[in-house]
């Protein structure tokens, strides 16, 4: 928008005057640049090139009417009228995008509240502290960062794009660097905490791995090996990211990647860990088949069932559902196919904690037994001390 303006402004003063006829004077709206126009004539100007949408109405143009008396025409407010129509963003694109966004932050917002519960089960009963709970909660720890980081920028986001520009200065403070701390920061937890998420499920994949072949990855009864995986392998990758970033595209909050080959820099780890969740899980669900199989003497009804069972299972677990577009980059696909992607993408993305705290606490047959358990000792406590309360005082009444 300011190179756009400076080169009005330049043209203003440099083009020369017409030298005979009524005429609309040269001017700048804060919106297009206007050149000097004949009295009585529709004037049609390319679409500014600085709007975001610029590649999809390219070819469109806004339009001013300049009066017979040589003045721009107003409309009925006393503005000075302007048709801007073929140069505004199509409003379907729009409506999916506020869709988009209210399903993911109603995934991440049920997701968040689920496992918060969740992981206060899991950490306020001593009986269910053991290196694989531990890990589930660290997984539900990455997805509440996540979800919390996905909410956090998108409010940052909004908060730097809604302010009002006025004047000038409004302009220089919006494209300044210290306007930009906040949503740039947000940007970067986000990706780390998106990161940590993911390294979380690789460290599912490994310890559920490591327990059915061998130990050849890591001691089953060490938690500080996981807990490096999750949350400090990200910092590998973010790190070189962000000054990647202040580097070679320091400008505005970091929401954009013109060059591609620098969002690989996130793009490739996220992927990796997804490739061999992926084949991991093909490796668990051979041996589940095979014990299967040996346990049912050929039911094969009833293996297939807790097969399938278990396949639901592990994808949560594991995020493979990732690789069905991993090959389906986001400069790759466009359209309908587009929409699609970025559907399920955001859906499973969101829900996907939602799922997880289900399966892996609420669904869990030890968890629930284990608060049936509790609850049934508490209950049995109380209906004590009401019967030793109640013959104490038929005692008292007596005496």
């Amino acid at each position: 928008w300011v190179q756009y303006k400076d080169d009005c402004i330049k043209m203003i003063k440099t083009e020369p005057q017409p030298q005979e006829g009524l005429f609309c004077n040269r001017t700048f709206d804060s919106y297009a640049c206007w050149p000097d126009s004949p009295a009585g004539f529709m004037v049609n100007i390319s679409c500014p090139f600085y709007l975001p949408w610029y590649d999809k109405v390219s070819q469109g143009s806004v339009r001013r009417q300049c009066g017979a008396e040589g003045l721009w025409q107003r409309d009925d407010s006393g503005q000075v009228w302007r048709d801007r129509s073929e140069c505004e963003e199509e409003k379907e694109v729009t409506s999916q995008e506020v869709s988009f966004r209210t399903l993911y932050t109603v995934g991440y917002s049920s997701s968040l509240c689920t496992l918060i519960l969740a992981l206060i089960i899991l950490l306020s009963f001593r009986k269910l502290h053991c290196t694989r709970n531990y890990i589930h909660a660290n997984l539900f720890v990455s997805f509440i960062l996540r979800a919390v980081a996905v909410i956090v920028k998108d409010a940052m986001l909004e908060r730097h794009w809604g302010r009002e520009i006025i004047k000038q200065a409004d302009v220089n403070e919006l494209l300044s660097h210290q306007a930009a701390i906040g949503c740039r920061t947000a940007q970067v937890l986000m990706q780390y905490c998106v990161l940590a998420n993911h390294y979380c499920f690789f460290g599912e994949a490994v310890y559920l791995y490591s327990i059915l072949v061998s130990s050849i990855f890591i001691d089953n009864n060490k938690f500080l090996p996981y807990l490096c995986l999750g949350w400090g392998t990200p910092l590998l990758f973010v790190v070189p990211w962000v000054v990647v970033k202040i580097l070679k595209e320091n400008k505005e909050c970091w929401a954009i990647n013109e060059n591609m080959n620098y969002w690989w820099i996130i793009r490739f780890p996220v992927l990796f860990a997804s490739l061999v969740n992926f084949l991991i899980f093909l490796k668990i669900l051979g041996i589940i088949l095979s014990k299967l199989r040996a346990n049912n003497q050929g039911q094969y009804p009833d293996y297939k069932l807790r097969l399938a069972k278990a396949t639901l299972t592990l994808i949560p677990l594991f995020g493979v559902h990732e690789v069905l577009f991993v090959f389906a980059t986001d400069e790759q696909t466009t359209g309908v196919l587009r929409y699609i992607k970025v559907f399920f993408t955001l859906f499973i993305s969101s829900f996907q904690g939602l799922l997880v705290a289900v399966l892996y606490c609420f669904a869990n047959k030890k968890v629930c037994g284990f608060i049936s358990f509790s609850s049934f000792i508490l209950r049995s406590l109380q209906t004590l001390k009401c019967y030793t309360m109640g013959k104490q005082n038929h005692i008292s009444t007596l005496t």
